[in-house]
């Protein structure tokens, strides 16, 4: 099938399928701007979507890859994750060739913005698969007068079939945030970090890409202009805490998040910024 992008509603939501090469696929809500769903050519679902997610905008979707901007997790005085999350944005490109899909969401300020957050922004979602490989990109763009700052992340939900058999490379010797003891800073100096528990940890100024090896789950992971990367499974108590979580969601995912966290992205006024997140198969 050669790539193609149609129209399609996702639980009644409208949302974006990107049919990809070699039978990839991936979907991408208007809703939030987020990433629902990848499958690569053996057609494993890649990404984690609770089967009670919450589908009306009246909060945010859980799991896939929502977009957090212009506040990560509660560092500050927005609402948690900031404020795009339950928002529409609007589809500015989309293309397709003989080996990829792409697409662009947009989304800029409004009243219930500024009314929060009183800085004038666009900002872009970039969606592009390949062969067995998905490209995120979120840019902001300052279109206002004065410069702003801010946190934020691509909130990745990883889907595999039990978190207990995965494993990450890629961290040792980082130091990292862990807000699942007490937000102690401490430094990683294992070989890989196997999920035994809740993790809830914000790695720093991460350069290296991840390899997360879960069977035939697996993947390669690489950040770009985000610095950091987040890392978390809410295990078995605070999953129960989550209304739109079943049971047993917090085994069949893992959080590998590529963020801006410890040091705020100052934006001066009429310039760009961009981050990225690369997945592949391996």
């Amino acid at each position: 099938m050669k790539p193609c992008i149609e129209t399609i509603d996702f639980h009644g939501i409208e949302a974006l399928r990107l049919h990809g090469p070699k039978d990839t696929s991936a979907v991408i809500s208007k809703l939030g701007g987020q990433v629902l769903s990848w499958k690569t050519s053996d057609q494993r679902e890649r990404l984690f979507l609770s089967e009670k997610a919450v589908f009306d905008g009246s909060v945010a979707m859980r799991g896939g890859i929502p977009v957090c901007f212009p506040q990560f997790a509660s560092q500050g005085d927005l609402p948690k994750h900031g404020l795009l999350r339950t928002k529409q944005w609007r589809l500015e490109t989309e293309r397709t060739g003989d080996d990829f899909a792409l697409v662009t969401l947009a989304i800029n300020d409004d009243e219930q913005t500024r009314a929060l957050w009183p800085h004038p922004f666009l900002a872009e979602l970039t969606l592009m698969i390949e062969a067995d490989r998905i490209d995120v990109e979120l840019s902001i763009t300052n279109t206002g007068g004065a410069p702003f700052e801010f946190t934020g992340a691509l909130h990745t939900y990883i889907r595999l079939v039990q978190v207990e058999d995965a494993a990450i490379e890629g961290l040792r010797g980082h130091e990292y945030r862990d807000a699942a003891n007490g937000n102690e800073h401490r430094y990683d100096s294992g070989t890989e970090l196997v999920v035994e528990g809740e993790v809830d940890r914000v790695y720093f100024d991460v350069k290296r890409p991840q390899h997360l090896k879960a069977g035939n789950h697996s993947l390669g992971i690489q950040g770009q202009g985000f610095p950091d990367v987040v890392i978390w499974n809410p295990w078995v108590d605070l999953c129960a805490d989550l209304k739109d979580m079943p049971a047993d969601g917090w085994r069949h995912m893992l959080c590998v998040e590529a963020a801006a966290v410890r040091e705020p992205v100052v934006l001066p006024a009429g310039e760009e910024w961009y981050g990225r997140q690369t997945l592949v198969a391996v």
